[in-house]
């Protein structure tokens, strides 16, 4: 019936390192939930500024494949303890599933790491040209400006003589300075730096940290899979 009658001490080893993997990976898939949830809802003031989907494909791919990785590390825990060989079959194989979109969601977090250069700055120079004219835009420049503490393309001057107020400094009490004063007496009370360069740190960033947290997790899947294998065989 798949129950397993008999094991000897290697088996048991087996069991209960299955057991103690599927914790780990059951832990590790909480922690990309949570980075998943935090990626999509921290990225989406810039989202309409980055020129391509690759970025939120590989956030949402891995979020979703982190919520079954939660659910099928508790099917590995239990084929385990109960010993029960069809729900170790089902478990390896559903891993296995799993392990290649995770794998896949963080190679693509680590592709649009290497390609964000150009695909920014196009995103960028088109998205200008719709700032006032298309809210989702001018509330993504607005957003990213203020929390980036940066100003147009490559520095306020791209804004020529239409500089939104968000590229304005603000006191430490969070009162905007007048943008108008720019460049009185040496003092510029607009964010000098560029948008380009801060925001292509900034997802580079996230991305390194998503694209490894899946790609470590779709390892432990794959130590998952070993034991699962020799806890079948050793099941009799």
């Amino acid at each position: 019936m798949g129950w397993g009658t008999r094991m000897d001490s290697c088996g048991s080893c087996m069991k209960y390192s299955l057991f103690i993997v599927n914790l780990v990976i059951f832990v590790g898939g909480l922690i990309v939930v949570a980075l998943g949830i935090w990626t999509i809802v921290d990225k989406s003031f810039a989202n309409h500024l980055l020129g391509t989907n690759l970025y939120a494909g590989a956030a949402y791919i891995l979020l979703a494949t982190g919520i079954l990785v939660t659910f099928i590390s508790c099917l590995g825990c239990m084929g385990s303890v109960k010993e029960v060989r069809c729900m170790l079959v089902i478990y390896f194989i559903i891993l296995f599933l799993i392990f290649l979109t995770m794998l896949i969601g963080g190679i693509l977090a680590y592709v649009f790491r290497e390609k964000i250069d150009n695909t920014i700055r196009i995103g960028m120079e088109s998205s200008l040209r719709d700032y006032g004219n298309y809210q989702p835009v001018t509330n993504a420049w607005d957003e990213t400006q203020t929390r980036l503490r940066c100003c147009g393309i490559y520095s306020y001057r791209d804004w020529q003589n239409r500089i939104p107020l968000s590229c304005c400094k603000m006191t430490a009490s969070g009162v905007r300075l007048p943008c108008q004063n720019v460049g009185e007496n040496n003092h510029f009370t607009i964010f000098e730096q560029g948008c380009l360069n801060v925001t292509k740190e900034y997802v580079k960033s996230h991305a390194i940290i998503f694209g490894t947290a899946g790609i470590i997790v779709a390892c432990l899947m794959v130590l998952g899979m070993i034991f699962s294998c020799s806890l079948y065989k050793s099941i009799e």
